[in-house]
């Protein structure tokens, strides 16, 4: 049986976890985030190997995982997507990340691994909040029917399947990854 987390509008203890589990803030609340599933771990870790991989002298800017990032300061919203690349025009090369729990900077690009315990207004509302914030390309990876929901605005959408090819377009220049690569469920030789 499926878990399911709680609504985004759940409120959780207003000070950060002190525990291991990740957490958002949403309305200057914390919200404990569920951590990702196996599978989906595995294709999030996947995913930026091959765009590190693009970018192997980080020529263009950085790939995080599970980076808590503070993307209004106004509203105090603080997201965690799976993965983001942020450019060096948003984050100079030569400028150290903080040493913070959040990111001061909207990354250019926000991976949401979609896993069981995500509900769809929980992924809507996380895509919706990305975008006004200044995110300029959200991916929603669903591994369980291995397609990729690729969004340059939250009413413009490519959904890609196995036989589909994944470029990072003009945010992560040369990127290309065939889906087929992302979704096998024996890891292969790349």
């Amino acid at each position: 049986m499926a878990t399911t987390t709680p609504p985004r509008s759940r409120i959780a203890p207003a000070a950060p976890a002190t525990g291991n589990m990740p957490y958002e803030v949403v309305n200057g609340q914390v919200v404990e985030k569920p951590p990702m599933g196996a599978y989906e771990t595995w294709i999030a870790s996947r995913l930026m190997r091959w765009m590190i991989s693009c970018d192997q002298e980080g020529r263009f800017g950085q790939v995080v995982i599970e980076m808590l990032f503070r993307i209004d300061r106004a509203t105090e919203i603080q997201l965690r997507p799976d993965l983001a690349f942020v450019s060096h025009a948003r984050w100079p090369r030569d400028r150290p990340a903080p040493r913070e729990a959040a990111w001061d900077v909207v990354p250019d690009l926000a991976v949401e691994v979609v896993s069981p315990s995500n509900s769809a207004n929980e992924v809507i509302d996380k895509l919706h909040e990305y975008f006004q914030a200044g995110v300029q390309q959200v991916w929603l990876v669903y591994p369980k029917t291995s397609e990729v929901y690729v969004y340059e605005a939250p009413q413009r959408v490519r959904i890609l399947g196995r036989t589909d090819e994944l470029d990072g377009g003009a945010i992560l220049s040369g990127f290309r990854l065939p889906m087929a690569h992302l979704f096998t469920l024996e890891p292969q030789a790349d």
